[in-house]
């Protein structure tokens, strides 16, 4: 678990965790100088271009999309993960996917691998939900509202249809950003072959995306933005090797993933990776909030865009300290401080255990966000940490003027 800036929509899920710190690229608001802003009305279909001179495509109904997609053994439907709009559009699309196609399965981004276990349980119908989610470790290995997803989880229930934990563990990320794929055993990989070699294209955007977050860098920069990109390319084959397995297993079904659309936008993540284990007949289709420009419809981006209705615009991001988390019998470790981060300004270390915060006994991940994301802008919260056997106060000033909440290119 991390306890870090929470980005909208769909961007750092945490940004240790590297969890969504690219699974959106940047969409500005408003369109560019003498263009009319607002690309269509919510509810329709466009067709990226084929070049850049040309127009969008609208296409009149989901029915016409549909047919588009005959033949298609993998469908990614890219969303921002805390937009509801998205999720709302994925359950129309699932419904509707099934209606053609009953032989179907559902790859999720939001749970690792080691969890299959749990989501086969709950298709059967063997846990009630609130179970189901305690035993997925919803809280700490995704984080975000339940309640966007569970109406997709209840739909697989429904229809008895394989749920597929689609990820990898936080730390085989975190790991490979750290030291690098060469750097991570073999034993640590979860199975995972290497990825191939992103384009130039994707390269180019995940450079934008660690030119955007100082707390990336830290040593030989070079060297850290390789292990950036081997980290995210590991994170797109682990879930592409996830689908592709699944369809040698069963070819004749349907496999729907659900995920950020960073890993799907220009079959720069997932896609890549699926087409180098000769998985093809992939579509690639996302949503545009419909007071954005049509000229974020670059050739490419997808296969079809979903017009959504306006979202807010961002807020404050909530209190974050910029730290990995992990339980342990004598309480929470801090297992990572991260360079630049409040966590490491207030004088927080790798290692040390905190037993309380703001005078309260914490003995799970949960509880320390709890505490810190409910702390006011301008406050102090007090932590008594375990360093080297001895009990220490460690005071956290947050900040009177939180950063606001920003896109970030590149899940998110």
């Amino acid at each position: 678990m991390t306890i870090t800036s929470q980005l909208s929509p769909g961007i750092l899920l945490r940004s240790l965790a590297l969890a969504c710190l690219i699974a959106t690229p940047h969409i500005a608001r408003g369109a560019p100088s003498g263009e009319v802003a607002g690309c269509a009305e919510p509810g329709q279909w466009l067709i990226p271009p084929a070049t850049q001179a040309e127009p969008a495509l609208p296409i009149k109904t989901t029915e016409d999309v549909l047919d588009r997609l005959t033949g298609k053994h993998v469908v990614l439907l890219g969303e921002n993960h805390d937009c509801a709009e998205d999720h709302r559009w994925q359950l129309e699309m699932l419904t509707a996917l099934r209606l053609r196609h009953p032989d179907m399965a559902i790859g999720f981004e939001m749970f690792p691998r080691r969890l299959q276990p749990v989501l086969d349980l709950w298709v059967m119908g063997q846990i009630p939900e609130a179970e189901f989610l305690k035993q997925a470790e919803w809280d700490s290995v995704w984080g975000f509202d339940a309640e966007y997803y569970l109406p997709l989880f209840r739909f697989a229930r429904q229809y008895a249809l394989p749920m597929l934990a689609l990820n990898v563990e936080r730390g085989l990320v975190k790991q490979v950003r750290t030291s690098g794929w060469e750097g991570t055993a073999d034993a640590l990989r979860e199975g995972v072959g290497r990825p191939v070699e992103p384009s130039p294209l994707y390269r180019t955007e995940l450079k934008a995306t660690f030119d955007q977050h100082p707390t990336l860098k830290y040593g030989d920069e070079a060297s850290q933005f390789a292990h950036f990109v081997e980290a995210q390319t590991l994170w797109d084959r682990a879930m592409a090797e996830g689908i592709a397995q699944f369809r040698r297993a069963r070819p004749a079904t349907l496999v729907v993933g659900i995920l950020g659309a960073g890993h799907v936008r220009h079959g720069y993540g997932v896609p890549h990776q699926l087409q180098a284990l000769n998985a093809d007949q992939i579509a690639k289709l996302i949503t545009l909030p419909s007071d954005h420009s049509c000229s974020e419809l670059t050739p490419g981006l997808a296969d079809a865009v979903y017009v959504i209705p306006p979202q807010a615009e961002a807020e404050s991001a909530p209190p974050h300290l910029g730290i990995s988390l992990k339980d342990t019998p004598l309480g929470v470790m801090i297992e990572m401080v991260m360079p630049g981060s409040l966590a490491q300004r207030s004088g927080l270390m790798n290692g040390d255990v905190i037993v309380q915060a703001a005078g309260t006994r914490v003995s799970h991940i949960e509880e320390v966000r709890a505490q810190v994301q409910r702390q006011p802008a301008g406050t102090w919260l007090p932590l008594q940490i375990l360093r080297g056997g001895a009990s220490l106060e460690i005071v956290v000033r947050f900040p009177a003027n939180p950063e606001p909440l920003r896109h970030a290119p590149g899940k998110h």
